[in-house]
């Protein structure tokens, strides 16, 4: 089977492998389980999973609130059910030589993939003067600096019923900073990968691959959580421990999947650099893989099957595939297993260029998102619900 496909970087015809391409054809069922799935998703426990992250503050990295934040996140997966949730532990030194170097996937100039920037651009950065957050009570929350050492991130596993030995990899990072509540940056992310894996252990809910569900930390440092899940576990992939257990700490990688900022979609700056209040009807999920990866093609069809996904799943919001991902957890990933990221904009030609004026800022609070703005994310849990179902073969029943 082929499917034609015009990119920003050319024109390509992709030779769509059997898992991918039942993706892509319209469900035969009269009844589909994985509609069932997507309608387990709601909106109100979306948005109660984000409140609850903001309680956290920032959760800036190498801080106490940090550390509750994690906490509090791992209680959340085992009352969903998992019984196997893990951490893992690295060491963040910013100078530490043992720290990947090279250049970094950037959005600024578009150099390393990141688009180049059309339209009107606003100033925006990250905010760093504790003064331009006006509530005393969460700039006090916000008032403890990041320490070095010791860092903790936690993981869980849906276990596959026939093929446990693979896997796809569903993230987000917990960790924010701008003196505000991380709300969109990313508690939209973190909140989305809580929901899917709430929803693959509800009851019912079978998959023949296994689903490991990641809340990355300092991602806001330079993607440091990922890369430290990357150094470890990489090597460890598809090994049965003990021999003959049918237990596999770490499945073989299908694919990765990021989730990182969901909620704004306002358009573009207008003439005098502010942003349009209100969510525009035309908002869409971006799904972004990396033209530059050496698993481009790959990353791209998984993209294309996610699109497939949003079409059948979505129930507001429509899906945009790009070539621009940079500056997100699935960025370390890219050249090992193909890796997407699903976000509220494209990240370099369009975040990079002030179009979320919430990044980084005092203003990324609970309070300044709307239901829209909330669907927006929602629309993008039902994208990533829907496809994994798919790839890993979701049954349910009854």
């Amino acid at each position: 089977m082929k499917l034609l496909v015009v990119a920003r970087f050319g024109l390509a015809a992709l030779f769509i492998s059997p898992v991918f391409a039942q993706t892509l054809a319209p469900d035969a069922a009269a009844e589909d389980p994985i509609k069932a799935m997507v309608a387990r998703l709601d909106l109100e426990s979306y948005k109660a999973t984000i409140k609850s992250l903001t309680q956290f503050g920032d959760r800036r990295q190498g801080t106490d609130r940090n550390r509750a934040a994690l906490n509090w996140i791992e209680a959340q997966l085992k009352s969903y059910g998992y019984t196997n949730t893990a951490r893992l532990k690295y060491d963040y030194f910013p100078t530490d030589p043992r720290r990947p170097s090279g250049p970094p996937a950037s959005g600024a100039d578009g150099a390393q993939g990141g688009g180049r920037y059309r339209g009107v651009r606003t100033p925006t950065g990250v905010n760093n003067d504790p003064l331009k957050q006006p509530d005393e009570k969460l700039r006090a929350l916000n008032a403890q600096a990041g320490d070095v050492g010791p860092r903790e991130e936690v993981y869980c596993t849906k276990i596959g019923t026939t093929h446990p030995e693979e896997m796809y990899i569903v993230g987000a990072h917990m960790d924010g900073h701008g003196w505000g509540e991380a709300a969109n940056d990313d508690g939209s992310g973190t909140a989305l990968v809580m929901e899917l894996a709430r929803i693959f252990m509800s009851p019912g809910v079978k998959t023949e691959r296994s689903i490991r569900f990641c809340l990355w930390n300092n991602e806001e440092t330079g993607l440091n959580g990922a890369r430290a899940y990357i150094a470890q576990r990489a090597a460890l992939q598809g090994k049965e421990e003990p021999a003959g257990s049918s237990q596999y700490p770490e499945p073989k990688w299908l694919g990765m999947i990021q989730h990182d900022m969901m909620l704004l979609d306002h358009g573009m700056p207008l003439a005098d650099g502010t942003i349009p209040k209100a969510q525009r009807p035309e908002a869409d999920v971006n799904i972004e893989f990396q033209s530059m990866a050496k698993l481009a093609a790959e990353a791209q069809q998984l993209a294309w099957a996610f699109y497939a996904a949003n079409e059948a799943y979505a129930t507001d919001y429509p899906a945009a595939v790009g070539p621009h991902m940079t500056n997100t957890d699935s960025t370390p990933f890219m050249d090992l297993v193909p890796a997407i990221s699903l976000r509220e904009n494209e990240r370099g030609r369009e975040i990079g260029a002030g179009w979320d004026p919430t990044w980084h800022q005092p203003v990324d609070l609970y309070a300044t998102f709307s239901d829209k703005d909330f669907r927006l994310g929602l629309n993008a849990a039902q994208t990533t619900l829907g496809a994994i179902a798919r790839l890993t073969g979701a049954t349910l029943t009854k």
